[in-house]
């Protein structure tokens, strides 16, 4: 994949010339942000493929920069990169809006492939931003759902388990098609893993509802549409 334009946001200069040096030494344009403030001003053009952003940064803290992005339905994909490695803090930078999140120290070659997965799933110019299946409702940008008035709140995977559903909305998706593309990776096609997000998923987007969207299409998949056979 080549040709994508990164942004990088981060204040230690050195480590910020590294990966423009590697960014660009594989065919990629990289422009560098080193605070908050500077790099939330050039991320909010939304011209950039994916921003890759550290969690500790001056004037303006990563996690904040992301979500002032989010709140003005800048969908650009973000990975955050951070020494702070921890689950939670994994889990608090994924929440914040972040798309992945990567902890130092890192090798450039998984950095580069992660970045490369994020740039293809964001939406290109012919690409819908907003899903609907009957009264649910999903906005690839702001990265909201709801269903009527009621507003859904997905963890990251969950999100990106019911966009490609509803992407193929009306078409059986194959236990296979959602670890190649939901997962990003070719996991055992016997592994609980999907049953267990489409649990979650069904009882947040169909429990208390009138109607059934997320349906077992048995020994095929699963399928979302409008409505019950």
């Amino acid at each position: 994949m080549s040709g994508m334009r990164i942004l990088i946001v981060e204040d230690d200069r050195d480590a910020a010339d590294y990966l423009v040096k590697a960014f660009r030494e594989v065919g990629h344009v990289a422009e560098v942000a080193h605070d908050g403030e500077e790099g939330l001003a050039l991320a909010l053009s939304g011209e950039h493929d994916v921003l890759v952003v550290d969690r500790m940064l001056p004037r303006l803290d990563g996690l904040a920069m992301i979500g002032i992005l989010r709140s003005k339905n800048v969908g650009t994909p973000v990975l955050i990169l951070s020494a702070l490695g921890q689950v939670d803090d994994r889990v608090k930078g994924l929440r914040a809006g972040g798309d992945d999140y990567l902890p130092k120290p890192y090798a450039f070659s998984e950095l580069l492939a992660r970045v490369e997965v994020l740039a293809r799933r964001r939406p290109g110019p012919n690409e819908e931003t907003v899903y609907r299946v009957g009264d649910l409702e999903l906005n690839r940008l702001s990265h909201e759902v709801r269903r009527g008035d009621t507003e859904i709140v997905l963890q990251p995977r969950e999100f990106r388990l019911l966009e490609y559903l509803m992407k193929h909305a009306g078409q059986v998706v194959t236990r296979t098609m959602l670890l190649e593309n939901v997962w990003d990776y070719h996991f055992d096609p016997q592994t609980n893993v999907i049953d267990v997000h489409i649990s979650r998923l069904r009882s947040k987007i169909d429990k208390g509802f009138a109607r059934p969207l997320l349906h077992t299409v048995r020994g095929a998949g699963y399928m979302i549409r409008d409505g019950a056979r």
